[in-house]
């Protein structure tokens, strides 16, 4: 479907693709990677025509309609629903003509085509889409004005999935999604049956929404087969072999160069240097292995406090004196907590950091923190605060005034600041080099509680993992606010939900967390699924119900059972990995051989590998079964 062949690209003269390739079949997904400025958007915008290459084309074979989430959020009065609805021109076109229309003959043809495109079934269709980006049916009601322009930026990611483009186009799709949202649209990635290529910073939907990576390094195209962790692996050993061939490429170039400078001039032995010389010629050079340089950056570690580092007793926060967003707050954070907050966009958790962070004093109750406590937070609102035309060694001399120079060049380069960007202008920096002066501003002092309000947003995956080595090598307490998976997991281990106007311990990991909002669409399903039974009992005869119920079991069938598979594997293999830890918590056991404890720790190591597999196959059953609803 899409074919692209020798493309080049330039800005300002300077090749940003050059003599790049790519060939994508109908219906692949694709992930496509690279460092920060390396092209990818501009790809996008290239493959959408919205560029013009210098050099090379791109094909699309059969591929009537491509859909790119732009930057630009809807506004103006019309509803969320109504500006989803749009999205769709076809049928958009076809209802207002219908309105007018006057020829028996075009007005049946219309009504066609609108049963054609299922268009009866396109509200509820594009309200499935605004629920699972997280609003409810109350905000699809309201008119898109009214909403910031993170939230509009869903609304547009809404109406281009209504939209069903042949290629789907996606370029950061959630960087404006909370976690929750996030998960939602992994798994209706997953089973969109159309053609994607998806320029993404997270790995956990590069894992699963995607089965082949396209990465972008040094001006070309190469794909892999597989998710993110698979190309990482045949990345690494592609080349690695590449370094190894180089090496021994080069060590039999010397030892034949040493052979013609040893017997060129001897009678006997010149015939055989001249064809060691033709050798030589005719040795076709292995390229050497040339990486982009890596990102690492570390914190400086705080004194200890005594424990806690942060008390609640009963302590409400919000912003209307009468109306708290938060109440009822009986938390305790120690210095070597790792806390991440899960929640909707909404539900609280920036307040609560704010809280934490004092840049919101409590309405009620008592918080207790040790005089002494330093704290560093981090919001994505900072980076707009920052000078433009000031460099980051001007901030760091502002935010530390009595600092010795060399002082202010080692704490930046902490955080990969050399000489060369130290002094370039902030208007001149990515987004991920913004928010690494925000981490370098944010840990002057070496605070003993850091508080990360989605530091990842502008962070690609390289920098994203030295953040994760860099939290994980700190010896402070860390509250972390992110839509980022793969750094939740790694980095929390404790969770704590903010719901209902309270924050309580979740009692589970992420994957727990997952299926509690499963089960939440479902019920909320189930609820909005009986109401339009209910008023659809008062059009459809008793026969009809009968055939309707029975057509929905029949389609369904396939998925219930893949579902009730997955499942009875779960159950399984939990079963075996109990009965596993049971033998080996027997003192018993390691009187006899160590074999058999050793095969006993292999077996528990293989079954929850398995297990893992399992839950992960039972979920996406149960969201295709939920989408299939």
């Amino acid at each position: 479907m899409l074919s692209i062949q020798d493309l080049t690209y330039r800005v300002e003269g300077r090749p940003l693709l050059q003599g790049a390739s790519l060939t994508v079949n109908a219906g692949e997904h694709v992930g496509l990677i690279g460092r920060n400025g390396s092209g990818k958007s501009t790809l996008l915008k290239l493959i959408a025509g919205e560029l013009q290459p210098d050099g090379g084309n791109i094909q699309l074979a059969g591929a009537n309609r491509v859909g790119r989430l732009r930057q630009e959020a809807p506004a103006g009065p019309d509803s969320l629903l109504d500006t989803v609805l749009a999205a769709d021109t076809e049928r958009t076109s076809l209802l207002a003509e219908a309105e007018t229309a006057t020829d028996p003959h075009r007005i049946a043809e219309i009504h066609a085509r609108l049963n054609d495109i299922d268009a009866h079934a396109a509200p509820a269709r594009a309200a499935r889409i605004l629920a699972g980006l997280g609003f409810d049916e109350a905000a699809q009601r309201r008119a898109c004005a009214e909403f910031s322009g993170g939230w509009r930026m869903r609304v547009a990611l809404a109406a281009l999935l209504f939209s069903q483009p042949d290629v789907l186009l996606l370029d950061e799709p959630t960087n404006h999604l909370d976690l929750e949202a996030g998960i939602w649209l992994e798994g209706y990635l997953k089973t969109w049956p159309g053609t994607i290529l998806l320029v993404s910073h997270d790995r956990t939907l590069l894992n699963s929404a995607v089965g082949k990576i396209c990465h972008l390094e040094q001006r070309k195209l190469t794909l892999y087969q597989g998710g993110y962790d698979t190309f990482e692996r045949t990345r690494r050993e592609r080349l690695e072999r590449q370094r190894a061939l180089a090496e021994q490429q080069e060590a039999e170039r010397k030892r034949i160069q040493a052979f013609v400078d040893r017997f060129r001039a001897k009678a006997n032995k010149a015939r055989q240097a001249q064809s060691r010389l033709k050798m030589l010629a005719r040795m076709q050079p292995i390229a050497p292995v040339i990486e982009d340089k890596s990102i690492h950056f570390n914190f400086p570690q705080p004194e200890q406090l005594p424990p806690p580092l942060v008390a609640m007793d009963g302590a409400s926060v919000g912003y209307a004196a009468d109306t708290p967003v938060l109440r009822n707050l009986n938390q305790r954070i120690d210095q070597d907590d790792r806390i991440a907050l899960l929640g909707r966009n909404g539900n609280g958790k920036t307040t609560f950091a704010r809280l934490l962070a004092d840049r919101l004093a409590p309405m009620g109750g008592k918080i207790t923190k040790p005089p002494k406590l330093r704290i560093g937070y981090f919001s994505q609102d900072q980076a707009e605060e920052l000078d433009l035309q000031a460099t980051p060694l001007d901030h760091m001399a502002k935010a530390l005034p009595n600092a010795q120079p060399t002082t202010l060049r080692s704490h930046l380069g902490r955080f990969g600041f050399g000489e060369d960007k130290a002094e370039v202008e902030v208007g001149k920096l990515s987004g991920g080099e913004k928010a690494r002066l925000l981490f370098a501003l944010m840990t002057r002092d070496a605070p003993q509680m850091l508080i990360l309000d989605e530091p990842t947003n502008h962070l690609d995956i390289e920098a994203r993992q030295a953040l994760v080595e860099a939290l994980n090598a700190y010896e402070g307490a860390v509250i972390l606010v992110t839509h980022d998976p793969h750094l939740l997991e790694l980095v929390a281990d404790r969770l704590w939900l903010v719901a209902d106007g309270m924050v309580r311990t979740w009692d589970g990991d992420l994957t727990d967390y997952r299926r509690y909002l499963l089960d939440q669409r479902r019920e909320a399903k189930a609820d909005a699924r009986d109401k339009g039974k209910a008023d659809g009992d008062q059009t459809l005869s008793k026969k009809d119900r009968r055939r309707q119920a029975a057509e929905n079991r029949a389609a369904t069938a396939h998925l219930r059972k893949r579902a009730k598979d997955a499942e009875r594997d779960v159950e399984r293999l939990n079963a075996r990995k109990a009965e596993l830890e049971a033998k080996l918590a027997d003192p018993s056991l390691y009187d006899g051989p160590a074999e058999k404890a050793q095969s006993l720790q292999m077996d528990l190591a293989r079954v929850g590998d398995e297990l893992a597999k399992a839950e992960d196959a039972w979920l996406e059953a149960q969201e295709a079964l939920e989408g299939a609803d």
